[in-house]
């Protein structure tokens, strides 16, 4: 009798501590019926078209609350618990899913906050686990207290070994003096963005995107406006001008509404790219962990994630004609971890030098090639396609003149141009062979330098077709796996010898690795 009730107690300590999301998560619930409203629209639509007005609204109360109670039944049927050495997670209103996670199963745990997150307190938590290519099929935890999700990272942490190094002095330049000075027991700090570099990187990231949607608002709202004004339009800065008595200094100095019409643009498209900078990587962080680099950022929205350096697949240096002049260059990482459902890179240097860039690109083991390190060119004949369309518009100009249309004048000057730009950019098309890495420089307007190291390319496909055949070149192309399907490396239109020696280099790298 005495064993028996001296059982009960062990037993009820054994019992699992289950935890729920936090109560905030209901909050985040309602702020998200603002989108689902929109896709019930149409319904309320239908019963107004059908005469039903009086209905409308009871419909639309009758939305919110289903909505409403929904969310409280999933949060109800929502728990989850931290073991040992696994996170268990139970969800489902009607049909109940249970998910065991492994603590060695899990890559990265990123944590991520909303504007709205951030004012409550709470985040949301990202398994990555690296059982699917999909960021969907990853498990989560929608909103748990921000002291508790660092917790947790911790506690994965070192359930798989990472321990803290202690901080060093930052190497991240100019900006090294601006950036919080990092306790001993956080990690080694590589760069950060100050806002005086933020501001100096929205300057340059100068955005036409933005015109265009500024343009399509005062299309949208222009009956609202007090008078008819298009600040991309000089015809209308000088009407303005006539209704303030200035008719005639204005007739004197017809440049000055260009001028005002051409400053609206550049202000629109400057204040446009800080803005957009300063919401994405506010408060940029990436410091070094024991087996990943972890990336801080954003104003809005904050991220915190990580990227397994052992992950890393190649690395993508990118910048534009005018940035190269300042030396300022975007640097991305190719990785098999992806970096949300948009972005398929990792941005971990969104603007600095080549001498803050160097320091990253150490720490996953891969380096840039010397000043005195020769590079080979693609055959010219990577044109061909650009001289094949410019051919196309000339030849449909002159037969537009022909016919007695003056206008087909423009399809022979854009054929020109097309053919000039074309020629000009095949002289960007280079690479060269490293002992453990290939190297692929394209472009001359937003220059972009791959650097690919060799044990990372699982297949390399040697391609031709009747252009490059009889002149006895080929096109190599890389399988890496990770980053955008759309971001395939390629070298063109290299001597078919060359591309076989090459493919044979690479591949032989792989097998040993």
């Amino acid at each position: 009798m005495t064993d028996g009730a001296a059982a009960l107690p062990a037993e009820a300590a054994a019992e699992p501590e289950w935890q729920r999301l936090h109560p905030a998560t209901l909050a985040l619930a309602i702020v998200k019926l603002g989108p689902r409203t929109v896709n019930f629209l149409p319904a309320l639509a239908a019963i107004g078209i059908a005469g039903k007005w009086i209905y409308v609204l009871p419909a639309l109360g009758a939305f919110l609350l289903i909505s409403l109670v929904v969310a409280w039944f999933a949060w109800l049927r929502f728990r989850f618990l931290v073991g040992s050495d696994e996170i268990v997670i139970e969800s489902g209103v009607f049909a109940r899913q249970h998910r065991t996670i492994p603590f060695d199963r899990i890559q990265d745990v990123s944590i991520e906050q909303g504007l709205i997150a951030r004012a409550l307190g709470i985040a949301k938590v990202g398994f990555e686990t690296g059982a699917g290519g999909d960021k969907k099929d990853e498990a989560r935890l929608d909103a748990i207290g921000l002291d508790a999700a660092q917790a947790l990272r911790t506690t994965i942490r070192a359930h798989r070994g990472d321990t803290v190094p202690a901080a060093a002095t930052p190497t991240s330049g100019e900006d090294a003096d601006e950036a919080t000075a990092s306790p001993a027991t956080e990690d080694r700090l590589l760069f950060a963005m100050s806002p005086r570099r933020l501001l100096i990187a929205g300057l340059f990231n100068f955005s036409l995107a933005a015109l265009a949607v500024v343009g399509a608002g005062m299309q949208l709202f222009d009956n609202l406006l007090p008078f008819d004004f298009n600040i991309f339009n000089p015809v209308d800065w000088f009407d303005l001008a006539e209704r303030y008595g200035l008719e005639q200094w204005i007739v004197a100095h017809r440049w000055v509404a260009g001028v005002g019409a051409l400053l609206s643009l550049l202000f629109i498209g400057f204040a446009s790219g800080v803005l957009m900078m300063v919401l994405a990587n506010w408060g940029f962080r990436l410091t070094r962990e024991p087996r990943a680099l972890r990336r801080t950022r954003g104003l809005t929205t904050r991220t915190d994630v990580a990227l397994p350096v052992r992950r890393v697949q190649a690395a993508i240096l990118v910048t534009g004609w005018l940035r190269k002049r300042f030396d300022w260059h975007e640097l991305r990482l190719q990785s098999l971890a992806r970096d949300g459902e948009k972005e398929k890179d990792h941005q971990v240097v969104p603007f600095g030098h080549l001498s803050e860039i160097d320091p990253v690109l150490g720490e996953i083991a891969i380096r840039r090639p010397d000043a005195a390190q020769p590079w080979e060119h693609s055959h010219r004949v990577i044109a061909a396609g650009g001289l094949f369309g410019a051919l196309c518009a000339a030849a449909g100009g002159t037969i537009a003149m022909l016919l007695g249309q003056p206008l087909g004048g423009i399809g022979i000057a854009a054929g020109a141009l097309i053919a000039a730009v074309t020629l000009f950019s095949a002289r960007f098309h280079s690479w060269t062979d490293l002992p453990d890495m290939v190297a692929i420089r394209r472009g001359w307007l937003k220059p972009k330098t791959t650097l690919l190291p060799h044990a990372s390319v699982q297949s390399v496909d040697l391609k031709s077709d009747f252009i490059l055949r009889p002149l006895g070149l080929a096109t190599l192309v890389f399988g890496v796996p990770g980053g955008s399907a759309l971001g395939s490396h390629e070298i063109p239109a290299i001597p078919l010898a060359t591309a076989q020696a090459l493919r044979t280099r690479i591949l032989a790298a792989r097998s040993r690795a």
